[in-house]
């Protein structure tokens, strides 16, 4: 299996146990699913055979790969958000350059960002922000957004911000 992580911060922020799709050759999406977490708490010290354990149970609803991937939730508004993409945009076109990336390679990846930048914007209220476990503010911010059936979460990550491991 795949593990996928932020080559800025090493962040691990989704695996290959979700389906990712490729989306205009610049981001990943990956559907989610709602999911009830709990934690029990066993309030009884020694219960006899007769009695029942008491139980509370704490029920939590929660996006699975947020949940999954320890990610937070950060906010932005479209300026702070236009300033972070520009300088992440350019942190990552660093990275694929020193792995040898050609310079038509490189256009194209900024061309992709750029118009897909646009796209985002234009949906920006639609959209919450996550920030990987070391919430490192030069890493990559997780999109989350819902399909239009609007229950369906989706998130979605930057492509070429993403390494494989293979575990």
């Amino acid at each position: 299996m795949l593990l996928f992580k932020d080559i800025i911060t090493d962040d691990e922020l989704i695996s290959g146990a979700y389906k990712l799709n490729e989306v205009d050759g610049i981001v990943y999406e990956a559907d989610c699913r709602m999911i009830q977490i709990s934690e029990d708490f066993d309030i009884g010290a020694n219960p006899s055979a007769e009695e029942h354990e008491e139980v509370i149970e704490d029920r939590e609803t929660v996006i699975d790969i947020i949940y999954s991937f320890n990610l937070s939730p950060t906010s932005f508004d479209k300026k702070a958000y236009l300033r972070y993409l520009k300088g992440y945009v350019k942190a990552v076109k660093e990275n694929l350059k020193a792995q040898g990336t050609s310079d038509e390679e490189l256009r194209d990846y900024e061309h992709r960002a750029n118009v897909f930048a646009k796209k985002v914007m234009g949906k920006f209220d639609d959209y919450q922000f996550y920030a990987g476990k070391s919430f490192n503010p030069d890493g990559m911010v997780v999109l989350l957004n819902y399909r239009e059936d609007g229950t369906t979460p989706y998130v979605t990550f930057w492509k070429h911000g993403l390494t494989a491991i293979k575990i």
